[in-house]
């Protein structure tokens, strides 16, 4: 029973820090376009994110019971074997969660963890020990329906926005008042951020406290101290890391608008939210970038830049398997082993996560330099320097063109009938001469006339035609002009 409450331990301070590298994780979910756009400075935006994360924790509970009492079947394993699994899950998730925030790739800490957790069960007990039910509703349908619930909820709300303001705004940046917009809905996805991913320790600490008896398994929600614990790690995680991760989701996906920032928080905070109250455990990672792409492509003109968004669903992609993997290979020693395993991997986990920090340390990101370039990956979806125009604005164009083929067409015609007037009264031949060149001339800007109504009236009608009609090797004062006049 010592040995069993000793790993239980062990157990509750991996996962209090893996609560803490899912702070520092995921604070660009909800600080990332604030501060890309400008509406919160780097080290307001993290404070308010980790006071919102704190509140949150407390606001719900029912992703903490879908971890501790649905995703493995505990009933079914040891007790004596089940906290070394726990264990064993957790360094699998730490190790995948510290090499994707060393390379500031914005993978999902929650399906860390469940990768882990799966992983070791498998090793430790087989597919007994898993409840894939649960698994498939509650974290692998989630994972593939949410970020794309997310990113057309944004491209929706991105368009609209535009299209509600457009006229009113002449502004190059572009509806600037949103940023104040900004203030609310980004406290919003830190909030929902709070009552996602804070369970999910919660539930991983529940789990290991009902296998040793010291709660009742009749109850899986977690107990007072455990919210409190987790709910101020992941604050304390979220305000003293994760700029790099908010410099890849913030400029490394889109360069995000005002508007674009208001929509993509709101799709996430909205998304977010609904899942925690029907208990599915997340990737608010997923979520966020899914809406931030959204939001891009939702502006005039957006091209999708696969390469970016490629490396970035291969993170999501390989998460699972790649935590589950290395919590197979720690539940492996564990089996072998038995406490000493436990022992040897929590050596091997502390090893590992060393070596990782002090290798981040050679290329630092700070709030002085969080916003800056992403070295290595591009935009995911490219914007042109002067965006092409909208529907309204061809059809505008449109009834100039006509209005001026029909004034060309009333001066030809009063050219011509002049050149016949002075014809037919004798006039001298300089003088018909030169009124034959007058109506030849009106009768070019007459046919220049009506082939220009006749191009905007094909481009009123063709999106494609029109998305031809950007430009995008321009400069900045010059495209700033040109949107200022549309």
């Amino acid at each position: 029973m010592e040995t069993a409450a000793l790993i239980v331990v062990l157990v509750i301070a991996l996962a209090l820090f893996f609560d803490f590298t899912n702070g520092f994780h995921d604070t660009a979910n909800a600080m990332a376009t604030p501060i890309a756009t400008g509406a919160l400075k780097p080290k307001t935006a993290v404070l308010l994110a980790a006071l919102l994360n704190l509140v949150g924790a407390f606001l719900s509970t029912e992703v903490a019971k879908t971890v501790s009492g649905g995703i493995v079947n505990e009933g079914d394993i040891s007790h004596a074997l089940l906290p070394s699994l726990i264990f064993a899950g957790l360094i699998g998730a730490i190790t995948w969660n510290m090499l994707t925030w060393l390379l500031g790739l914005p993978s999902s800490s929650s399906h860390a963890l469940f990768g882990g957790l799966i992983g070791a069960t498998l090793v430790g007990v087989g597919t007994a020990g898993i409840n894939f039910g649960v698994v498939l509703s509650k974290v692998v349908l989630p994972a593939l329906i949410a970020p794309l619930t997310a990113g057309i909820i944004a491209f929706a709300a991105t368009k609209i926005a535009y299209g509600i303001t457009r006229r009113y705004d002449g502004k190059p940046d572009g509806r600037s008042g949103f940023r104040l917009g900004q203030i609310f809905t980004s406290s919003m996805v830190a909030l929902a951020h709070g009552t996602n991913d804070a369970q999910k320790t919660m539930g991983v600490i529940t789990l290991a406290l009902i296998t040793v008896g010291w709660q009742s398994g009749a109850h899986h929600e977690p107990q007072l101290w455990v919210i409190v614990s987790c709910a101020v790690t992941i604050a304390l995680g979220t305000y003293l890391g994760g700029w790099r991760i908010i410099r890849t989701l913030g400029k490394g996906l889109t360069e995000v608008k005002p508007a674009q920032g208001f929509a993509a928080e709101s799709s996430t905070a909205a998304t977010i939210l609904a899942s925690s109250a029907l208990g599915f455990a997340l990737s608010t990672t997923q979520v966020a970038s899914g809406s931030v792409i959204g939001s891009g492509l939702g502006r005039r003109g957006s091209q999708v830049r696969w390469r970016t968004a490629g490396r970035i669903a291969l993170g999501w992609l390989l998460t699972l398997p790649a935590a589950g993997g290395v919590g197979a290979l720690a539940a492996l020693v564990v089996v072998w082993l038995g406490t000493p395993g436990v022992i040897i991997d929590a050596i091997l986990a502390v090893a590992i996560i060393v070596g990782l920090y002090l290798r981040s340390r050679r290329n630092e990101v700070t709030h002085a330099n969080a916003m800056s370039d992403v070295a290595d990956s591009g935009h995911a979806v490219e914007h042109p320097e002067v965006p092409p125009p909208t529907r309204r604005q061809t059809r505008i164009e449109l009834v100039r063109a006509m209005a001026r083929a029909e004034r060309k067409a009333d001066e030809a015609e009063k050219a011509g009938r002049r050149a016949r007037k002075l014809k037919k009264n004798g006039g001298s031949e300089a003088e018909i001469k030169a009124a034959r060149k007058a109506a030849d001339r009106a009768n070019r800007k007459l046919a220049e006339a009506r082939t220009a109504a006749e191009e905007w009236e094909a481009l009123s009608a063709s999106r494609r035609a029109r998305a031809r009609l950007a430009e995008w090797d321009v400069s900045d004062e010059e495209a700033e002009r040109r949107e200022a006049q549309r």
